[in-house]
């Protein structure tokens, strides 16, 4: 066998036994009652000093460095030292204990008994962040006592500081694979002979199960639902050759399977949109095949509340869309499951277990978390599919820690469990990854999810609201003094320390760059446009006008007089230009718009696609996955659709990072390839709060028509339909509202006909492009077509 990537496991993994569901099951996203608090912690954050808790000598209450408020409870090196605080149950439940803990040294515990017996710990890593440490999962009865305490470490430990205390009712999911990484061994599963558990190629952490050949050999579990629901099962796969299968039955029907290829590398593979009910058998398996098949860190996910159709005279769309949304939904997490946090290629256990909270995969699979540049391009794909809590609970994760003392830069990566920083990247308040262009990017991306999704928190929520002020006037302000221009800045060294630009390849030197100066540009936009939906006009007139000017300084001084290859893309601290192929620095001041449209743009456009071809060309696929944006935004729809191909038909070759497998199991690959087909080739522009959308047909030479059916905007859903650049016909297929519907063709027309009603031809000029238009009212149910020539 040739050796395997050591991707790690960030699936399901708990170390507790499958408890019996003693809360009710909650779907993703569905609204319930608070659930009943059976145990509440006394004085967690210690502001009240020692009362509620018991300290040996060694222990006690400190001011110097709390994680909340001003107190926190501190331990001094030895296994003696303990803090601790006994409780008593008021009534039955399951819960999530947790605590925020800052080591100068591993070894310590945080420990849970119940009636005096250890039913969970954590072992605490050194680590001088705050850390949040997790035990899922205790049952309680009512008048169970129960003993939450914190353990120094040994000797060489070092102190351990503890704040914020609590105990949660946890979330219990319909559908939870016990042992879904084999890491405890044979537990939970049922092997043929010729069959069991190795640890000579696992795909995460140190084990995996294997199955030599022939199809009667077999590794199954059998679990049964405690909810309802719509599941994606996932796994990853190596084989050493066909005939293997992964598949999985309810209440024994086949509901799903995969064939599973010749690849001795593994790759991620999905059983999508499994519907169970309560008590039903859900039995997830393998069967063998020719050769041997290796498998490892299984997986649930909430499948997609959408499930847009693609239908086409292309086949290549259908089948791209297809795969796409199958893949991109296979990276969502399951809200209550548990699993490991801060676990990277440097740590391979991480720091313990968490529930997991609503999100998606955004960022390499050897990492227990996302990222603010990948969330970010995702935010589209994942709005097509319905995404939307995801979307905004990993949004405002992001913008709440862009506080004073972060200056103002959102923290670059999150755990799945939307609490912890992660630790790969986060090493202290004045050393974690930082990058100009994503602290823009989380407004103009909040105000996208928006315009999909119609939920009002992205105007009102007062964490959303405040990030979009400080990162358009403070951040901008305490990031612009080494070149003050009013663009923000980074500081021209380390990503650690705050770089200006998503390209990170040997131009960390520069402190202003085409990509940080585009998102700034977007994100003035976006407040202008998230200011007037609530109301604040005068707010919206300041962003639009600060728009206006930063786009003028931009082509007028900031990026020099030069085309293609002599534009500015940068600046150093010492002033000095910086020109060339720049990679995201080139491509994404393009993507944003901030390039003022002509000639020059034009030329531009075809440099960046020429040196995207050329010997200066990424390694990384997620480079790629930038470009149709590009292209599309200047409706030059037959070079997007070749970006489109090209990422596309490398989603089988191996990642660069040999741990993430093949390029299609990196999240933006997917993501992005459903958002470029909705708002890409068919020029979806949704407005929910106002009822509203735009599109534009963006079809490429040779595709006759396209159709995406079940396209949500806000409450209602439509099925659009282009043929060629001269037809568009929209149906408002449910939901209550009637929607302006805004049909644009590109060029002007000389005719227009709604409904085969000739209208008066209206044309109208955007970035540069004029565009034919009609504007019609869909009600519910009713189809309206629109054509031109």
């Amino acid at each position: 066998m040739n050796p395997s990537p050591r991707a790690l496991r960030l699936t399901l993994l708990t170390s507790l036994a499958v408890l019996a569901p003693l809360v009710p099951f909650v779907s993703p996203g569905e609204a319930t009652a608070a659930p009943t608090t059976v145990l509440t912690v006394v004085n967690g954050g210690f502001e009240q000093g020692t009362t509620g808790w018991t300290f040996t000598s060694g222990a006690g209450v400190a001011t110097n460095a709390p994680h909340s408020g001003s107190k926190l409870a501190y331990l001094d090196e030895g296994t003696t030292k303990k803090v601790s605080q006994t409780l008593t149950a008021t009534g039955d439940g399951v819960v999530d204990l947790s605590a925020w803990i800052s080591t100068g040294g591993a070894g310590g515990k945080f420990v849970a008994k119940v009636n005096g017996s250890v039913v969970g710990s954590a072992v605490l890593a050194k680590r001088s962040p705050y850390t949040r440490y997790t035990i899922p999962r205790v049952t309680v009865k009512s008048g169970d006592t129960v003993e939450i305490s914190i353990e120094g470490g040994g000797t060489g430990a070092s102190y351990v500081n503890v704040d914020d205390i609590e105990a949660t009712t946890s979330l219990i999911p319909a559908v939870e694979i016990v042992n879904p990484g084999f890491e405890q061994g044979t537990t939970g599963w049922t092997f043929t002979s010729g069959t069991g558990v190795a640890t000579n190629r696992p795909h995460g952490g140190s084990k995996l199960a294997y199955l030599d050949q022939t199809s009667a050999k077999k590794v199954t579990q059998t679990i049964t639902a405690k909810g309802d629901g719509m599941f994606d099962f996932s796994t990853w796969v190596a084989t050493g050759g066909t005939g293997g299968k992964f598949l999985v039955r309810v209440n024994g029907t086949v509901a799903g399977s995969v064939d599973l290829p010749s690849r001795a590398t593994y790759a991620r593979h999905t059983v999508s949109r499994v519907a169970v009910k309560t008590g039903d058998k859900v039995e997830v398996g393998f069967e063998g095949g020719v050769s041997y098949v290796n498998a490892d860190d299984l997986s649930v996910s909430p499948s997609a509340p959408v499930d847009p159709v693609v239908t086409s005279s292309d086949p290549k769309i259908v089948a791209m869309f297809d795969w796409s949304k199958r893949k991109a939904n296979s990276f969502v997490q399951l809200p209550g499951a548990v699993g490991p946090i801060n676990v990277d290629e440097f740590n391979l256990t991480g720091t313990g277990s968490a529930p997991y909270a609503p999100s998606y995969w955004a960022g390499y699979a050897n990492r227990s978390g996302y990222y603010t540049r990948d969330l970010a391009h995702q935010v589209g794909g994942a709005s097509v599919l319905g995404l939307n809590a995801e979307n905004k609970a990993m949004l405002r994760t992001h913008a709440a820690s862009a506080t004073a003392e972060h200056g103002y830069y959102p923290v670059w990566a999150f755990n799945f469990d939307n609490q912890n920083y992660l630790a790969i990247d986060y090493i202290s308040k004045q050393y974690f990854v930082r990058e100009v262009p994503a602290a823009f990017e989380v407004v103009e991306k909040a105000n996208a999810a928006y315009r999909w999704s119609g939920d009002n928190a992205y105007i009102n929520d007062p964490v959303l609201w405040d990030y979009y002020k400080h990162t358009t006037k403070e951040f901008i302000e305490l990031h612009d003094s080494k070149k003050p221009n009013g663009v923000a800045e980074g500081e021209g060294g380390s990503i650690f320390v705050g770089a200006a630009s998503y390209k990170e390849d040997g131009d960390l030197h520069v402190i202003e760059a085409g990509d940080g100066i585009g998102a700034q540009y977007q994100a003035f936009r976006a407040l202008s446009a998230l200011a007037a939906s609530k109301g604040d006009t005068a707010l919206s007139n300041t962003y639009k006008q600060k728009a206006d000017d930063l786009k003028a300084y931009f082509n007028d001084t900031w990026a020099g007089s030069g085309n293609g290859a002599d534009m500015v893309r940068g600046y150093t601290k010492e002033g000095e230009q910086v020109k060339g192929w720049g990679k995201e620095m080139s491509w994404i001041m393009l993507q944003k718009q901030i390039t003022a449209p002509g000639p020059r743009t034009d030329a531009y456009l075809d440099y960046v696609d020429t040196e995207s071809e050329g010997a200066g060309r990424s390694r990384n696929i997620e480079a790629y996955t930038y470009l149709p944006d590009v292209f599309f935004t200047y409706d030059r729809n037959d070079t997007a659709w070749k970006w489109m191909q090209y990422v596309y038909d490398q989603r089988d070759v191996q990642h660069v990072n040999s741990s993430q497998g093949p390029n299609g199991d990196y999240p933006e690959v997917s993501y992005t390839l459903v958002s470029q087909t909705v708002e890409g080739l068919m020029g979806v522009q949704p407005d929910a709060p106002a009822n509203a959308l735009s599109t534009l047909s963006r079809l490429p030479s040779g595709m006759g028509w396209l159709q995406v059916k079940d396209i949500k905007v806000g409450g209602n859903t439509f099925t659009l339909r282009h043929d060629g650049a001269t037809s568009s016909k929209l149906t408002n297929s449910s939901g209550s509202a009637s929607y302006s519907w805004e049909a644009r063709f590109a060029g002007g027309k000389s005719s227009i006909k709604v409904n085969g009603v000739s209208q008066a031809v209206k044309t109208k000029v955007v970035n540069g492009k004029t565009y034919t238009y009609a504007t019609v009212t869909v009600a519910p149910g009713q189809t309206a077509t629109v054509t031109v020539s």
